[in-house]
């Protein structure tokens, strides 16, 4: 973890809302949190706590509809024309739920790993983006000459989980949203997965949704806690599991303890 006091990545007094403006339903209150660089941040609490909509805004997939978000101290609110959004989208990588909805199934492990490089990176050769790939995968946890020609098809959860990873670090990316990666891993590769976190650090930065505590206590730096929509309490995750400060903290670690 970076001994940086200014944060990569922070949100200030986020609040947002979906729904017609008849019916709207507000989903987070005032709600601020930051990341710095080579920090592993777990966001936790119950479903339709809003942990998705918060991280989703902090890495700009989704906007507020008020306060701010800053990467590397610029703005990344109003999209394209403000200074942060386009670094942010080009130094931040993406692992969501479900591995197989992110991968095409008409392409082999090579094509969909190296895809970042070529959207972003024109200046790389052929043979750069191999070496990229199979230096991405093997950092993953998969020997290349196993799974460069493989399809979705032919891994396993755990594997095309890890391919996912490999594509979301392939451009070296100083952070990383990963939005319940492992709920629907098995525990063999839930293990394998978290060496695969591990190894991106101290480099990346991790903003991890996760309603595994188990996951949570072995990855996290810091959590914070979202109850309803607003920040419940948030401290390393010594204090927060350890000494938790509110009652539904509790709660949900006496419920992930059952």
């Amino acid at each position: 973890m970076s001994n940086s006091s200014v944060p990569l990545l922070s949100a200030h007094s986020i609040t947002k809302s979906f729904g017609p403006r008849t019916a709207r339903h507000q989903v987070l209150f005032d709600v601020s949190a930051d990341v710095h660089a080579g920090e592993c941040l777990a966001v936790i609490g119950g479903s339709g706590s809003g942990k998705s909509t918060l991280t989703r805004i902090m890495l700009g997939l989704e906007s507020a509809d008020s306060g701010s978000v800053e990467y590397e101290s610029q703005s990344i609110v109003g999209g394209r024309k403000s200074p942060g959004f386009a670094a942010l989208r080009r130094e931040s990588g993406l692992v969501f739920q479900d591995p197989f909805s992110s991968l095409d199934p008409r392409w082999r492990v090579a094509k969909s790993v190296a895809e970042p490089l070529s959207l972003q990176r024109r200046d790389l050769n052929n043979t750069d983006i191999d070496e990229r790939v199979a230096a991405a995968l093997t950092m993953a946890g998969l020997e290349p000459a196993d799974f460069l020609n493989r399809y979705p098809i032919d891994l396993s959860g755990g594997q095309a989980q890890r391919v996912v990873i490999a594509r979301a670090i392939i451009n070296e990316p100083k952070v990383i949203l990963a939005d319940e990666p492992m709920s629907a891993i098995d525990v063999a590769a839930r293990i394998q997965i978290l060496d695969t976190f591990a190894a991106i650090r101290p480099s990346t930065a991790i903003i991890m949704v996760s309603h595994d505590l188990g996951v949570v206590q072995h990855i996290a730096d810091r959590i914070l806690v979202l109850h309803d929509g607003r920040l419940e309490e948030t401290g390393s995750t010594a204090e927060v599991l350890g000494n938790p400060q509110s009652d539904y903290t509790r709660q949900l670690i006496e419920a992930a303890s059952l």
